[in-house]
């Protein structure tokens, strides 16, 4: 899989871009805040229909303007054209032609794998961004999971809701339950199908990056420890008060440990840093395995924060990636250029909101 053709118009700091790539390194070199990080920021968008920046569709806006576009031209079994188009009053998303409805019809076309500072909550953040860690990799690799993880957002919001109600209908309330537990069994049972699958991985990968000083540990740690409807039920008159639904799988927590302490709590910089870029390393290895070809890899200035030893621990999977013909995405300055990768990649100039070969 690969991005052969990526078209920006009023995206950020882009007026225009229309870019073509092959398979292989490509090399995005500039200063700083000359649109770098915006490229990969509308590859990952495309692959997700999100910011990895965490932000929404207007801050995406070039300033002055109505609305963005974003395109691209996928290569995978076959080929794909994504058109998207995001305005305050107007959203539009097309494959081939034809207009995306569902989520779940859209994901997968074009996947991908980002590295990035912000991987750096996936460490010492809310437990929130460590379950989307988890349900993105499943909703890429488990058909069925997506649909699943919605309809149980679906259910836990209306039943928010009505515990929001000064008197809430008993029945009601009842009926998003049983539906609340059913979907929420499944979501624990996919999560916990998983772990065994990618923590090895994920050890492997810090490993290797931090070249065996320490011992890293990954566990998943479910908020429901026994039957879903019993823990709801004992709940109910806290709930009452709290007007919220206090247990469920929205609930649960992937627990990162390292030398047997909480790494969030006890971890340096420098080890949160390898942890995080350990678990986008396993993600990206476990999409390779089950679809059998890498996602594309966009790097967003992360060598230049490594030092030599971790730096060299990443490589492995970037030269793996190119080897196997996929495709990665890297941001750098002339000043923090890896000279590690050799010369086999493709240089491309970003200044002021132009890319260009270099």
């Amino acid at each position: 899989m690969h991005l052969a053709r990526l078209r920006l118009r009023d995206f950020r700091n882009y007026a225009r871009l229309d870019a073509g790539f092959v398979p292989g390194f490509h090399v995005l070199l500039g200063q700083n805040a000359q649109g770098k990080t915006n490229v990969l920021e509308a590859i990952y968008l495309l692959s997700t229909l999100r910011s990895f920046r965490g932000v929404g569709g207007a801050q995406m806006i070039r300033h002055g303007a109505k609305g963005y576009f974003a395109g691209a031209t996928v290569v995978g079994a076959g080929e794909s054209e994504i058109k998207a188009y995001w305005a305050v009053k107007e959203r539009k998303l097309s494959v081939d032609g034809r207009p995306v409805r569902k989520l779940t019809e859209y994901l997968g076309i074009l996947r991908s794998v980002v590295f990035c500072t912000e991987d750096l909550q996936l460490v010492k953040g809310a437990a929130r961004g460590r379950r989307r860690f988890l349900d993105l990799l499943l909703a890429q690799t488990e058909p069925g999971y997506l649909a699943l993880l919605l309809r149980y957002t679906k259910a836990l919001r209306s039943r928010n809701a009505l515990l929001k109600q000064p008197t809430p209908d008993d029945a009601q309330l009842q009926s998003f339950t049983v539906e609340m537990v059913d979907l929420g069994n499944r979501l624990v049972e996919a999560r916990t199908a998983l772990l065994p699958r990618i923590a090895p991985v994920i050890g492997q990968a810090y490993a290797q990056v931090s070249r065996g000083r320490d011992e890293f540990e990954i566990t998943y740690q479910p908020a429901v420890r026994g039957d879903f409807a019993v823990e709801l039920a004992k709940s109910r008159a806290r709930e009452r008060v709290m007007r919220t639904t206090l247990v469920g799988p929205h609930r649960d927590e992937l627990v990162l440990r390292l030398n047997g302490q909480l790494a969030a709590a006890y971890a340096s910089e420098g080890q949160k840093r390898t942890i995080a870029i350990a678990l986008k390393m396993a993600q990206a290895e476990h999409l390779g395995a089950v679809h059998g070809v890498m996602p594309v890899l966009l790097i967003d200035d992360v060598m230049g924060e490594l030092d030599a030893a971790r730096r060299a621990g990443l490589i492995p999977l970037l030269q793996r990636a190119h080897r196997t013909g996929g495709q990665v995405f890297m941001t750098c300055t002339e000043e923090n250029w890896p000279s590690e990768l050799g010369e086999t990649l493709h240089r491309w100039k970003v200044d002021q909101g132009v890319l260009a070969p270099a």
